[in-house]
């Protein structure tokens, strides 16, 4: 894949995640986002895109880009489940 078709991707699958809870907001109370949220959603979502992105472009060996992604997608993983409700006790959930 290309570097232009690899980073539409990243913005296409960033965004369309990005549309879910938008769209969840329409239908249940259950799901209540500030722009606040959609902001630090969207920095997390798209950083670690092009921090993937650097990765495949600057890493040459296969095992290594393994895991370096492994690496990136743990800390969003865990940053996002410690914004969502707090599982380390951070400041950044609010704790």
């Amino acid at each position: 894949m290309t570097q232009n078709k690899r980073l539409k991707s990243i913005l296409l699958f960033a965004t369309l995640i990005l549309l879910i809870p938008l769209i969840a907001m329409q239908f249940s109370t259950e799901v209540n986002w500030s722009v606040f949220d959609f902001i630090i959603a969207g920095v997390l979502l798209f950083g670690t895109g092009f921090l993937l992105e650097l990765v495949i472009r600057k890493v040459k060996t296969r095992q290594n880009r393994i895991v370096f992604f492994l690496i990136i997608i743990a800390l969003l993983v865990l940053t996002w489940i410690e914004l969502a409700v707090g599982l380390f006790g951070t400041p950044l959930a609010g704790s």
